[in-house]
């Protein structure tokens, strides 16, 4: 059974191996460094009054995915940035929708009014996840040059909370 509830600092740790073994397998995400767990502690603590994360958690209380909004200085006042992130092994198994179910109320509690997912063009996974929420395209940036040296196209998508 999945439960879904708000990030606190402690998890920060889990949250951090979690995504570091989304960034060593590579090909789906636009991050390309390690994070530590002050790493995602500061992210959570840089604008926590715009900002909503979310964990996911199995039934032994251990972090399967997490999921933030927040604000993002290419997108207007009214719109949030979503970044998800689910255990590898672990996706299409509900983890994402749960989390997402808990960001769109809290997108709207903070009074966004849509939010924006940008997705490499490359992951598949992550293109029918934001689909399947019913996040639409509104615009395509081609050849985008990662950290880590790579060119990728991203896809940015709506959706209206």
């Amino acid at each position: 059974m999945i439960t879904v509830r708000p990030a606190m600092p402690l998890d920060a740790n889990s949250m951090a191996n979690l995504l570091n073994a989304i960034i060593e397998q590579g090909g789906t995400t636009a991050l390309t460094r390690p994070m530590t767990g002050t790493d995602i502690n500061k992210r959570m603590d840089s604008n926590p009054d715009r900002s909503a994360w979310h964990v996911a958690l199995d039934g032994s209380e251990q972090v399967v995915g997490f999921q933030w909004i927040a604000p993002h200085e290419n997108l207007p006042a009214e719109a949030c940035d979503i970044a998800s992130f689910v255990q590898i092994g672990r996706t299409g198994l509900g983890i994402g929708s749960s989390l997402f179910n808990a960001t769109a109320k809290a997108a709207k509690n903070l009074g966004y009014v849509w939010i924006n997912a940008t997705i490499r063009a490359d992951n598949e996974g992550g293109l029918t996840y934001y689909q399947s929420r019913g996040f639409k395209t509104w615009t395509i940036d081609e050849g985008i040059k990662l950290e880590s040296g790579l060119i990728v196209d991203k896809i940015s998508k709506r959706y209206d909370v």
